[in-house]
């Protein structure tokens, strides 16, 4: 019975709880940002997002993405680095010098460079017909326990180096990590060879889902490993797969148990959940990614 002038109170929702920001990846708008990229950045602050991940400097410089951040009310909390060169525009890589990915990361205020998938190896070819996923499951089987092993050694490296300059190293899983090598698995190999004093994890919990593994169990073993986490949604009919497959949705309208995945994700060390979706949307971006945070605000866990 509530005294008088009480009223009742339920629980908090869980963002409030933990009193963190909902984040986005901005690679979930595609090419918007290197079109209008204040435009686009006042979309998602107007959404409600403040804390965002950079797939890259968008076809910007480090002083311009910076600058239109700071226009929209926006905070850059981490960004994608690859391990090697990619097509289309990055932001350095982890074969450049350090000097270079520091004065990078400095220009933008950012403390978080995550390596957003492994090495690839050298010389991979399309075969006729062959798409990309194909190609790159065939390479990376082909390519053995090596690949693997190179990748954190690479990383474990260019971690040591960064750390005097504030840098933080971490890594970003897709469902490949997964795919049986022999007795093993690359993400086995990952998780024993990279320095966990240096290198923390952003785990894709679409991935993880997508590869047939239970996203809550894969939190749980990576406590204290684990640093940010990108909260991605599937639908029912996606099927196990190690061949970067899936079949994607807004947060809220596919398969993930938030009520579970995220209070865990906490506990585990989890301090930046960035919304994420993969193509093909079934809305436009904007409307997508704004459909997600209107989710994930309301999400009592």
């Amino acid at each position: 019975m509530l005294e008088t002038g009480g009223m009742a109170k339920g629980p908090k929702t869980f963002f409030k709880r933990v009193n963190l920001p909902i984040g986005l990846q901005i690679y979930s708008l595609g090419d918007e940002p290197s079109k209008d990229l204040d435009g686009t950045f006042a979309k998602v602050a107007a959404i409600g997002y403040r804390d965002i991940e950079l797939p890259s400097l968008l076809g910007k410089t480090a002083a311009e993405v910076k600058a239109a951040a700071d226009r929209a009310g926006l905070k850059i909390s981490a960004l994608h680095v690859p391990a090697a060169p990619m097509q289309g525009p990055a932001a350095g890589t982890f074969q450049d010098s350090v000097q270079n990915i520091a004065d990078i990361m400095g220009t933008l205020g950012v403390k978080n460079a995550v390596a957003p998938i492994m090495l690839f190896p050298s010389g991979m070819k399309f075969g006729a017909g062959e798409s990309f996923q194909t190609a790159i499951a065939r390479a990376m089987a082909e390519a053995g326990t090596d690949i693997w092993k190179r990748t954190a050694a690479l990383l474990n490296e260019k971690a040591q180096a960064l750390k005097p300059h504030g840098i933080h190293v971490g890594y970003h899983n897709h469902n490949l990590e997964f795919a049986p090598i022999g007795d093993t698995t690359g993400w086995d190999i990952l998780m024993a060879e990279f320095d966990p004093k240096l290198i923390s994890i952003e785990l894709d919990i679409g991935w993880v889902t997508a590869a047939g593994l239970d996203p809550v169990a894969t939190i749980k073993k990576l406590k204290g490993r684990v640093r940010q986490m990108h909260v991605k949604d599937v639908q029912a009919t996606t099927k196990p797969n190690f061949a970067l497959q899936m079949d994607p949705t807004q947060i809220g309208d596919g398969k993930q148990d938030w009520a579970k995945i995220l209070p865990a994700a906490y506990k585990a060390g989890v301090r930046n959940f960035y919304v994420e979706q993969e193509p093909p949307f079934a809305m436009a971006r904007m409307d997508a990614v704004k459909r997600s945070y209107d989710y994930l605000v309301k999400l009592k866990a």
